[in-house]
Parts: C-alpha cells; structure tokens; sequence
C-alpha cells in the first residue's frame, strides 16, 4: 500500500545556484513527510515560492509570481501560497502589506521549518486553529550563523515524477529531515559550502539577509558531495557567497585548497566546478591545487565589480587594480587553459565618464572569456544608497550597453579560436527543434550563466560526455560533432 499522501504542492524557485540548493532542500523535507510534489501550481493545496531580494528587477520578478501564485488562489485553484527566501527575510512584515493574501513567510533561516509552516497552513485551511487575522508570527527567521545541515540522502525530481507522487515506504525510510530533492538534471548538481558573507561591500545587501559567514565542515561538504556522486552527478559545482573565504570562521584559517583535494580525490565526478571566488584569499595553494586537479576544470567565476581605484574604494571592495591586474596574471600563468567569467557594476555613484571608460579598456586588454554588466542599483539600508552622485537610469543603461560591445568583441573572437579544437562536452539536453542535436556545454560554459556548444550525433543521452570537434562558432555559443564518448 502505498503511503498515504498529507497534501499536494508545487513549488516555484527564483534566484541564484545558492538559493536552488535552499530550495532542493525544502523540497526534499515536504517529499519526506509526505507531501506529493506536482509539475503545475493549478490545483496544488500549497504553493511556495522561494523568493531572490537582491536587487530591485529580481523582487520585482519574485513580486509577480507571487501575485500570479495568489490569482490562483482567489480564483479556488490554489488553497495556499507560502513566500521564503530573501525577499521574505529583507521584507518581513513589508511585504505583507503589499501582499496581504500570502498565508505565511518563512525568511532564509526558516527553511528547516519549511514542514511545520506547511502543516499549519493545511490544517488553517481546514479550519484548525483558525484566527480570523494574519497572525503577526507569519515570519519564521531563525539566527544568522546556525550550522548548516546535511543532506544524506538525494533523489532527482524526475524519481519521484516517476513514482507518482506516491512515496511509498522505503522511499519515505531512505528520505529524512535533512532530504534535499533536486530540480538539476541528474548529471550536474550544486553543493553550497557555507552560508552568509562577511563582506561589507557598499552595494550589497546580501550579509543582511543571510547573515555572517559560517562554513560547513570539509567533512560534511565532502559527504554530500558523495552522495551527490553516488546519485549520478558527473559535474559538481561549488557555490557560496564568497567560496575564497572558506574556513576563516571555523578554522582560523582558509582552508579552500584542503577542501579541494579532499573533493578532487573523490570518484565520480568528471568536473568540479568553482564559482564565486572573491579576489582577497585566492591564495597560491588554491591556484596549484586547481593547476594539478585531475576533476577540477580551469574554470573560475571572479566577480570584480569595477576596476578604478576610487570606485573600488567607494564599493568597499578592499583590492586595487594594481593587486588585481597581479592576481589575473598569476591566474593566467598558473593555470593552463584557464577560462575566467567576471561581473562589473556601471553607473555606482559617483562614476565618471573617465572612469567608465577606463574600465572599458580594462576589460578589452583583460580579455575574460566570459563577463555579465550589470546597472547599478539603489538598494534600501545600503551605505551607496546614501552616498552622492547617483546617476540617470538613461546613463546606466548606455553605459551597460557600450561594456557589453566591448565584451562581446572578446567572447566572440574567444569563440572563434576554439573552431578545429576538440573538447570535452557535458550534454544537457535534446534541440527540440532539430532531430539529431543536442545542447551541452564546455568546461568553459556554467549551467544558466554561460554559452553552449550545440552538437550533432548519435544516440544521445543527457549527462553523456563526448568528445567533440569544434566545427564553427555562432556568437558566445559553439557548434560541434562527436568524437566519441568518455567512458
């Protein structure tokens, strides 16, 4: 007999890898005590959504699906929406005026009561403990700075798609409160090792919503991840606020080249992954454990934000460009065939057109392989909300737009070198318009962020690791044949 089935819901995912992996995490605690995840909101008993508050344009995508999440509701085929994440935890009660209807909010340190808020919402929608008004402990926010928890064992979505929703006992046995169910295809998963920030960069919002920094245990990442392994993931991918830093808090000490090692020792994996990687703290063991890794690929994610002295010391960002021109030529010469994506901020106040433009002429003799630009933006209880010099929406924009052509200059000639090479290629998934082709990526390419290599062959899995010929470049994006399959 089947387990008895406590409810349905769905669930919607905004944000960042980092707020994915809260979100697999709720997944699997619901999957765990019972309740049946489906594919559509429409007729779930529940919805949640877990929200990004970071900037301005991502609260205002998390405030439309709400709304969209509550138009269900009010029409009868949604019974109740649930709001977590980031928005809820830098809002709080503000965003309960703007959406009164939401029937609870659960902030980023809430999310292992994720069950409990459920259940009361269930058991409020049949009439138990019914108040009459929106309780004022709607928010549930635990401290800043609690350990974070383990996840034991893992199942895909597409497991318990096939299951039916009905989770029987032996599922339920191997499923407990530290569950995570994820929503990555099988073959590429994201392990976030710590949480929060110590950083205090002017712009940033982010330590006030998810608190200072705390690493988890190398021997609790390091037993996620074979789990992770054992569940099929051949690319693993390391995310946290600033994965540079990790350790400092626990050990005294950063302690990201021994995690490294411990992870690249590992069986399973084919790639490991590295984003995040703040400029202070990439020290030389990290740069040679990276060099000599057998599965960590020459691939890092360095967010530098800007490059002009004044700027820099204005965002707070603790680096000149002096130390940064000298970590890029360490990067460039202690990793063979490294590929580095960055992120720039145009239009901070205060930025001249001089300083603009000299950020301009940094990112073209750079060269990074991969970059996002993206507009300033006024984040409320941030010190450059406060500062002087804030600039027209109109001049950020053209700002962003003249750094994108600089940059598409570099991605596209970079594309253009890789035709005749051959390269190792992770597929994702089938072109649902041309049979035959596939979508994949290079060690070059992050999952979401990056370009493509599209590939034409036969008998195709998703997951499968091929050995392409590069045959044309189409933009950021790649075109390819196979060689053959790795093993």
């Amino acid at each position: 007999m089947p387990t008895p089935i406590k409810g349905t819901f769905a669930f919607v995912s905004l944000g960042c890898a980092k707020a994915l992996v809260d979100s697999e995490t709720m997944l699997g605690k619901l999957a765990a005590d019972g309740y049946a995840l489906q594919a559509s909101p429409d007729g779930a008993d529940v919805v949640v959504v877990n929200t990004c508050g970071f900037i301005e344009p991502a609260r205002q995508e998390s405030l439309g699906v709400i709304r969209e999440m509550l138009d269900l509701k009010r029409q009868g085929r949604v019974k109740a929406v649930v709001v977590t994440g980031c928005l809820a935890e830098r809002k709080k009660e503000a965003l309960l005026e703007e959406v009164p209807e939401v029937d609870h909010l659960v902030g980023v340190f809430g999310r292992d009561d994720i069950v409990r808020v459920v259940d009361r919402v269930q058991q409020r929608d049949m009439g138990v403990g019914r108040t009459g008004d929106h309780e004022k402990d709607a928010l549930v926010s635990l401290s800043p700075g609690l350990p974070l928890s383990l996840s034991p064992r893992l199942k895909t979505a597409a497991a318990i798609h096939e299951q039916r929703m009905l989770f029987r006992p032996a599922l339920i046995k191997a499923l407990n409160d530290q569950a995570r169910l994820r929503i990555t295809p099988r073959h590429f998963a994201y392990l976030k090792i710590s949480e929060g920030c110590d950083r205090l960069c002017t712009f940033c919002a982010i330590p006030g919503m998810r608190g200072k920094h705390v690493t988890k245990p190398i021997e609790q990442v390091v037993e996620e991840a074979r789990e992770l392994a054992s569940d099929g993931v051949r690319e693993l991918i390391l995310v946290a606020q600033d994965t540079t830093y990790y350790g400092l808090d626990l050990y005294g000490k950063v302690r990201l080249a021994e995690l490294l090692q411990e992870l690249d020792r590992m069986d399973g994996f084919d790639w490991i992954r590295i984003l995040y990687v703040y400029p202070m703290y990439l020290t030389d063991d990290v740069l040679e454990t990276i060099a000599g890794a057998k599965r960590i690929i020459p691939y890092l994610d360095l967010p530098l934000q800007h490059i002009n002295d004044v700027m820099l010391r204005r965002m707070a960002r603790q680096v000149t460009r002096s130390e940064t021109e000298a970590l890029i030529a360490r990067l460039r010469s202690a990793i063979p065939n490294l590929v580095m994506r960055t992120t720039f901020i145009v239009g901070f106040p205060g930025e001249t057109e001089a300083q603009f433009q000299e950020l301009c002429a940094f990112a073209r003799e750079a060269r990074f392989e991969r970059a996002g630009v993206f507009t300033y933006s006024r984040e409320p209880d941030t010190p450059a909300e406060r500062m002087q010099g804030h600039l027209p929406e109109e001049v950020k924009t053209e700002r962003r737009n003249r750094l994108m052509e600089v940059q598409q200059e570099v991605a596209f000639a970079w594309s253009q070198e890789q035709v005749g090479r051959e390269l190792e290629v992770l597929l994702d998934r089938p072109d649902a318009e041309l049979p035959g082709w596939f979508f994949g990526r290079s060690y070059a390419d992050a999952p979401d962020i990056d370009g493509v290599v599209r590939i034409k062959g036969k008998n195709l899995r998703p997951g499968d690791l091929v050995r392409t010929k590069i045959t044309a470049a189409d933009g950021y994006d790649l075109v390819g044949r196979t060689l053959g399959q790795k093993s």
